[in-house]
């Protein structure tokens, strides 16, 4: 372990964890202490979707995935141009079941 960095960190990934998961949708919840960002798979014509993936942040470490998303996107649209927005499309919030609270 001479070779490694002080400070650097290896992190794994399992075969089915990297294979991903696709989400059209997130929906972001948040109280004093976390924010909850749900990933949704919403497939046109289907009236029910099902959480794909649930992450769960503390404050900070929502703020700091912000800026480096932030960044990241722009380093994008640096390389690629622009994205383009889609109109947005008015999805109820609840999808039938409870409103989410902390």
């Amino acid at each position: 372990m001479a070779d490694q960095q002080p400070n650097q960190l290896n992190i794994e990934i399992s075969e089915e964890i990297a294979e991903g998961v696709y989400a059209n949708l997130a929906i972001i919840t948040h109280s004093h202490a976390e924010f909850v960002v749900d990933f949704v798979n919403v497939m046109p014509g289907t009236p029910k979707s099902k959480v794909k993936s649930r992450i769960i942040l503390t404050p900070q470490h929502a703020k700091r995935f912000m800026k480096a998303l932030v960044d990241n996107v722009k380093r994008f649209e640096a390389a690629n141009g622009p994205i383009q927005d889609i109109e947005e499309i008015q999805i109820p919030l609840n999808f039938g079941g409870p409103t989410a609270q902390a």
